[in-house]
């Protein structure tokens, strides 16, 4: 038989041993490559060519009506204001529970009323002939013959009234002057307060019976101040109206 044939289209048909033999060292040599090198993993992206590509997560979203959030800010914000409400009641639980000494608020003061007790001592140290409206029941009249120096009764000057130092007989001028400057001064400061408590009247007819009893005693025909009148010692401690 004959090594050619004819091709139906045309061309010989041969067989070329040449090429024969050139597969057979293209075979050899493909056996000398390192095999782990032929059988390293695919990476992602032969993987992906030869996978197609994968599937995205999708993101969930919470619709408030007004508006649309991540699900997963929704829940942070969520577990973060439970969180709060959770600290703020353990919290309040622990004030609540926790024994304390409450103190009582002092009484309201009632100046008014320590108003009144305070022009009331002034009444109690009044010296001389006391008003009707005076308000201190165990009071009365005393030191009526101030003044009078002879047995006769000649009144050499009239020093009835003003007000008693303290718990004796003895009538200061300092103290009292002082006294009566304050009195005054508070009615100038203050007239509408004493007036709301009812006591401005009463507080202008201390002040008058202290001032009437300095001018008693005041010598205007004198050039100096050359005399000081004490009748009782101050040493002696007795009721004013014996």
């Amino acid at each position: 038989m004959s090594m050619y044939g004819r091709d139906p289209w045309g061309g010989p048909l041969e067989i070329n041993t040449a090429d024969s033999a050139t597969d057979d060292d293209r075979s050899r040599n493909l056996n000398d490559f390192d095999r782990a090198a032929l059988s390293r993993p695919l990476d992602e992206t032969q993987q992906s060519w030869l996978l197609g590509p994968g599937e995205q997560k999708k993101k969930r979203y919470v619709d408030l009506g007004c508006i649309i959030v991540s699900r997963k800010i929704f829940i942070w914000t969520v577990g973060t204001i439970l969180a709060v409400a959770f600290t703020a009641g353990i919290i309040t639980v622990i004030v609540k529970n926790v024994p304390r000494h409450h103190k009582h608020p002092p009484a309201p003061d009632n100046y008014t009323i320590a108003l009144q007790k305070a022009l009331k001592f002034f009444n109690a140290q009044k010296s001389g002939k006391l008003p009707k409206h005076n308000n201190v029941s165990w009071r009365g009249n005393s030191c009526l013959n101030d003044g009078k120096l002879d047995k006769s009764g000649a009144v050499i000057k009239d020093l009835v009234g003003g007000y008693y130092d303290a718990g004796d007989a003895i009538k200061f001028h300092f103290p009292k002057a002082f006294a009566m400057t304050m009195l005054s001064w508070s009615v100038i400061e203050y007239s509408a307060k004493y007036e709301a408590a009812g006591e401005l009247a009463h507080v202008k007819e201390i002040i008058k019976w202290g001032t009437d009893y300095f001018l008693k005693t005041f010598n205007s025909t004198a050039d100096t101040i050359s005399q000081l009148v004490a009748q009782v010692d101050f040493e002696i401690f007795f009721q004013c109206e014996l």
